[in-house]
Formats: structure tokens, sequence, C-alpha cells
């Protein structure tokens, strides 16, 4: 009960600036376990930064109460996929610790499936929270692509930039921005693409496998985003056609009081 009373006494601010010291953190041991180069560091750093500055902006302007006991694990979940892009970013140079790029993305995937449950179970469900669990969600499979991709090539990448091809898409036609169903396929596809592209990344499979492993991710990816883009265009003509039979009537109306007059 006293550690959940400290918790809750810091300020959301203390809590991405803890974050961001974990980070660091990390970075020493995996630094002092493997040798890191100078690539490893600074994408390393140049994670923990943009996690505590993007995280304190959004806080800024959300003002929530506390952090709450859901984003604390996707801050810890953060943390750990920082430190999966600091040994990507490292492996240009040499080939990282295939167990421990793998541990510690199976951790980060793991917690995936807790952030959710506990902000159910503690009442703590925020539009924050889900932005920032989706938004590492994202990286992770975004950095874990690079990574398969110098072995399978560039066509891996496609994986982890659907994401952001959909916002930058969303940003030129909005109608992409409407609110999309509950979808446990969605959910299912969205989790399986981390855990395809650690199965071929871990190296246990012989290569054609691997191509198969992660075909499949992208296939299953591509008929989910194919999927919510048709439901969103179909959405937004249904819209328009309903504006257009609204106004119809009312054209008519202003019709008829011009040759009243």
């Amino acid at each position: 009960m006293a550690l959940n009373n400290t918790y809750d006494a810091r300020s959301p601010q203390q809590e991405t600036a803890v974050g961001a010291g974990a980070q660091v953190l990390l970075l020493v041991l995996l630094g002092t376990a493997m040798g890191m180069g100078t690539a490893g560091w600074l994408t390393g750093l140049a994670f923990a930064f943009a996690t505590w500055a993007v995280l304190t902006r959004a806080l800024h302007r959300s003002h929530p109460p506390s952090f709450g006991p859901a984003n604390r694990v996707t801050l810890g979940r953060a943390t750990l996929v920082g430190g999966v892009t600091a040994l990507v970013a490292d492996s240009f140079r040499s080939a990282p610790p295939v167990s421990l790029l793998v541990g510690l993305t199976a951790v980060a995937l793991i917690l995936d499936g807790v952030d959710g449950k506990v902000a159910r179970r503690t009442g703590t469900s925020t539009a924050l929270g889900a932005r920032f669990d989706m938004e590492v969600d994202a990286f992770l499979i975004l950095v874990l692509s690079v990574y398969v991709s110098m072995d399978l090539g560039p066509w891996v990448l496609l994986i982890g930039g659907m994401r952001y091809v959909f916002v930058a898409a969303a940003r030129v036609w909005p109608w992409l921005t409407a609110p999309l169903p509950p979808s446990t396929a969605r959910k299912t596809v969205a989790a399986l693409q981390g855990v395809l592209l650690l199965l071929a990344g871990a190296g246990l499979l012989p290569r054609g496998v691997n191509v198969g492993v992660v075909g499949l991710a992208l296939g299953l990816l591509v008929w989910s985003f194919g999927r919510d883009v048709v439901w969103l265009w179909r959405k937004s003509r249904a819209g328009a056609r309903a504006a257009s039979a609204q106004a119809a009537p009312a054209a008519q109306v202003s019709v008829r009081e011009l040759l009243a007059r």
C-alpha cells in the first residue's frame, strides 16, 4: 500500500523522467554486457529523449490527475523497446547477441497484453494511454522489421511502415481518421506481427521458412488494413449521401420561397 501511495504522489512528469532514467540504465547495462557501439548508444539515447519529450507534451495537454498503473506498464515496455532499438541499430556494426534481443522483445510482447488488462481492472483507461500503447507497439514492429529485413530483404519493411503510411494518408484523406469499430481480428493480426517477426529474427528456422513466416505476417497485415480502409471509405460515402439527402429538401424549400415571391 505504501508503494502505491509513493507512486500516486509522483506527478506524471516525474514518472516520465523516471522512465527516461530507466532507459539510460538499461543502455548502460547493455553497453557493459556487449560493448555496444556508437550507433547503438546514440539511437538508444535518442529514443529515450524522444519518448520523454513526446509523452511529457501529451501529459501537459491532457492534464491527467496521475500517471496511472497501466501507463507505468507501457512505459516499462517502452524502455525495453528502446533497448531493442539500440541493439538493432548496433547490429549494422556487428551482430548483437540474439538471445538478448529475443529476450527483451519477448518480454515487451508479453507486457503488451498486461497494460490493457491493468487499465480495465483499475478503471484507468484513457485515450492517452491507448495511444501510448499503440505507438509503442507500432515502433517495436518497425524496429523488428528493420532487423529481419537485413536477412530477408527490404520488402519486410512494408510491415513496419504500413501503419505510418496509413497515418500519412489520413492527412490527405481525412475520412481515414474516423473511429473504427472494435475488432478481435484486428487485435489478433496486430499481436501476431511481433510474434512472427520475432520468430523469423530468432534464427531458429531455415531461411525459406522465415520467408514464409514473414510473408504470412505481411499478408495478414495487408488484409487487416485493407478491410479497415474499405469500411472507412464506405462509411464516408454513406455519410456523404446522408448529407446530400438532408440538403436536398432544404434546397427545394428555398426554390419554392423564391418562386412564391
